[in-house]
């Protein structure tokens, strides 16, 4: 399934010299990734699919961790970021004007 303009957008804006795909363990993908940051956006907001993108996110452990979420989700999104989240996280809707923190 191709991926909406929105989301395309969404995982590369304020990222510099960042790249999509990057492959991970368990034949995964993480969304994007620079230097200092990796990046996941989930659309989607069922609790399955949330605690795999945090799981994927996870994997990152020098880099600080952004969840990209809509609007609605923000709350959901920390919830289940609460229970599956290992370290810092920062849960942001899809334009970065609000944000949720877990530690």
């Amino acid at each position: 399934m191709t991926e909406t303009s929105s989301h395309e957008n969404a995982k590369t804006r304020g990222l510099r010299g960042s790249k999509t795909e990057v492959p991970i363990r368990g034949n995964r993908r993480l969304d994007a990734s620079s230097s200092r940051v990796a990046r996941e956006v989930e659309r989607s907001s069922g609790e399955k699919s949330l605690a795999k993108a945090i799981r994927r996110l996870n994997t990152q452990t020098n880099k600080t961790k952004e969840l990209l979420v809509p609007t609605p989700n923000l709350d959901k999104a920390k919830a289940v970021a609460e229970k599956v989240a290992r370290g810092k996280l920062r849960i942001q809707n899809l334009s970065r004007t609000q944000r949720r923190f877990v530690r």
